[in-house]
């Protein structure tokens, strides 16, 4: 499917590596608000990740906040490692309370690793044409995601695509709407968390499971 892009487009590459590694720790509360304010669609939500680059070097702690405007923000810092120090607690504490979130200082302060989160990524830049805007795309492969008791799922044949590009579709969504590939609502941790516990609520991502989630391959602790 790829071949059909404009020969014009162009591919990241870091130190002869175009197929980068990532891990993503992601943080909630034992009650799970974090998940519970994306699966329920709260005005007021939050999500908090630390976020390394395994081949380019660096972590970043990342918050996203989701505020009475509805719009989404998302902050990050720099940090050594992917724990939660006093610092990065205070962070997240802060932000958490510019965006109105009730109980920010509670909320920052129970968060603990519940999801990890691995997987390669291609990113692509593509060039405008007649039809269509410059967009950039991510297509993410290699995907695992192993829960806070270790247990491992992963998706081998399954392939994550984002894009984004102006107010007219890029190359790669017009490639991907002449295969049959349709949008749709996504998250790592959202969808992760569902289908390493299947008890919690998770309307907002059944197509996505149902579809694809089907063929994972989980692996327990002690296998």
């Amino acid at each position: 499917m790829l071949t059909g892009l404009p020969a014009e487009s162009e591919v990241l590459e870091i130190g002869g590596e175009r197929a980068l590694r990532y891990a993503s720790q992601y943080f909630d509360t034992p009650d799970f608000d974090s998940y519970f304010g994306a699966a329920r669609g709260r005005r007021r939500r939050f999500k908090v990740r630390a976020r390394t680059y395994l081949d380019s070097g660096g972590s970043f702690l990342e918050v996203k906040t989701r505020g009475a405007r509805s719009a989404t923000v998302k902050d990050r810092v720099p940090v050594i490692g992917d724990g939660l120090d006093a610092d990065a607690v205070a962070y997240a504490t802060g932000l958490l309370t510019d965006a109105g979130i009730p109980g920010a200082d509670e909320l920052a302060h129970r968060l603990t690793p519940v999801l990890l989160t691995r997987y390669r990524r291609v990113t692509l830049l593509l060039p405008p044409s007649a039809a269509g805007d410059a967009s950039r795309a991510t297509i993410d492969v290699d995907l695992t995601w192993i829960g806070a008791d270790g247990t491992r799922l992963q998706l081998p044949r399954s392939v994550i695509m984002e894009t984004k590009s102006g107010q007219r579709a890029g190359a790669l969504d017009r490639t991907l709407w002449r295969h049959g590939y349709r949008p749709a609502s996504l998250s790592k941790y959202g969808t992760g968390m569902a289908a390493l516990h299947p008890s919690l609520p998770s309307h907002k991502w059944r197509r996505v499971l149902t579809r694809h989630f089907t063929a994972a391959t989980v692996t327990s602790p002690a296998a």
